[in-house]
């Protein structure tokens, strides 16, 4: 038969978490990032961006890269920009767009890991 708990029984718990909360409005940022970065697409823009020789990319090459429409492209440009995760240029008639290089640090110090190091740009 199954008995109830008393009072005096709960009283082998583990003790309390010492790390405090994390703050409200940092993770609200926290979590735009990982939905912005929730989408299959989205992950390979960024991607592409990051691999570019020059570390930038005209949009006018982002729908043929990756097989989407000029319409699909520009929701999730738009999804990544604000995220903060890319920048936008404009030259001319063009968008280009780049990786921001600091958006990512807040998620490596969330997940523990070590800054990442500065990389050589062209």
């Amino acid at each position: 038969m199954t008995t109830l708990a008393g009072p005096d029984e709960g009283a082998h718990c583990c003790p309390d978490h010492d790390g405090g909360l994390l703050d409200g409005d940092e993770a609200v940022a926290l979590a735009d990032v990982f939905k912005a970065l929730a989408d299959p697409t989205r992950v390979r823009l960024l991607r592409y961006l990051a691999d570019s020789a020059g570390g930038t990319v005209c949009a006018c090459h982002l729908p043929d890269a990756l097989g989407i429409s000029q319409p699909t492209l520009s929701f999730h440009m738009r999804k990544l920009h604000d995220a903060g995760l890319v920048e936008r240029a404009q030259r001319g008639r063009w968008a280009h767009w780049s990786v921001n290089p600091t958006a990512i640090e807040p998620v490596r110090s969330f997940l523990g890991l070590a800054p990442a190091p500065a990389a050589p740009r062209c």
